[in-house]
């Protein structure tokens, strides 16, 4: 019996690794911002990728989609002196 446990207990596990992960800054693919504040633009440093960009929902900032040799992330986007750019709250 403690047989028949384990090999479902793995069958589970193994399959739970096949579900898509989504991590970080938890979006799809296609919900990009089409066109950036100018403001923006004006203060993002140019070595980011600004047609991928988004607003995280959980920290309000925007995002931009960096797609290294190994794996694609979500980093923030950042001004040219390196402060994350975000938008205001809402009061």
């Amino acid at each position: 019996m403690k047989k028949l446990g384990l090999v479902f207990g793995l069958a589970t596990l193994t399959l739970a690794g096949c579900e898509a992960y989504e991590g970080g800054a938890t979006a799809s693919g296609g919900d990009f911002i089409k066109k950036l504040p100018q403001g923006v633009l004006d203060i993002a440093s140019p070595t980011q990728d600004l047609t991928a960009v988004r607003i995280d929902s959980a920290t309000g900032c925007y995002v931009y989609r960096h797609q290294g040799p190994v794996e694609t992330t979500y980093l923030p986007l950042r001004t040219k002196n390196g402060s994350p750019i975000c938008t205001r709250k809402e009061a």
